[in-house]
């Protein structure tokens, strides 16, 4: 009887272990959809775009690369050094935040912000 008992528990075990397995490895890294980007919404420097400098780019563009995306120097370096103009697909900032040389750290969803806010005619709001 115990024989009996201690041969049901590891089949139990394996059971458990395989469904564990087979559980996890048909897991995706992600499940959700990110959140679409409203080209048509009013981008705000101060609320959108500057967060996006301050979480990604601050630790390389300090006061010693320009441009310097430290907030309250941010703006006024992006336009003195030309960063910003239209067509905004063209313009340095897009470039460089998507371009494979630079180690851009921002989100294909950060990336579109700063797009659509340079569109929009990259206001200091």
């Amino acid at each position: 009887m115990n024989q009996k008992l201690k041969r049901i528990r590891q089949i139990l075990v394996v059971l458990v272990l395989l469904a564990s397995i087979g559980g996890l490895s048909s897991c995706e890294k992600y499940s959700f959809a990110p959140p679409a980007v409203d080209k048509n919404a009013t981008w705000h420097f101060q609320t959108d775009i500057q967060p996006i400098f301050t979480a990604n780019c601050v630790t390389c563009h300090d006061n010693s690369r320009t441009p310097t995306l430290l907030d309250g120097k941010s703006y006024l370096s992006l336009k003195k050094g030309g960063f910003i103009s239209l067509p905004a697909e063209s313009s340095k900032l897009y470039l460089k935040m998507t371009s494979s040389d630079h180690s851009p750290r921002s989100t294909d969803t950060e990336k579109l912000k700063v797009l659509y806010w340079i569109t929009q005619g990259a206001l200091n709001n």
